[in-house]
């Protein structure tokens, strides 16, 4: 039973926090992301010491933790539009 769970929930849970850390890590200036809250911008400045990055939005900029950005909704972002 146990190796079922570990199979189902937990593998995928730790494979999703890789590829989101290496998201973050991997972030760079001009990159435009969609923050977890729903904020869309353009990464204008890093900072490694304290892992956070300025976002430039319509309203101005905004200092965000890296890990608010949101791989999902970022990666969308840069996909080629699809033709229906």
């Amino acid at each position: 039973m146990f190796v079922v769970i570990y199979f189902f929930m937990i593998a995928p849970q730790m494979k999703r926090a890789k590829q989101e850390k290496k998201f973050a890590a991997e972030l760079k200036r001009g990159d435009k992301v969609i923050t977890k809250s729903g904020i869309h911008g353009k990464v204008v400045e890093l900072n490694e010491k304290d892992s956070t990055c300025i976002v430039e939005t319509s309203a101005g900029r905004i200092k965000f933790e890296r890990s608010a950005i949101s791989m999902e909704m970022s990666k969308k972002l840069l996909a080629p539009a699809t033709k229906k």
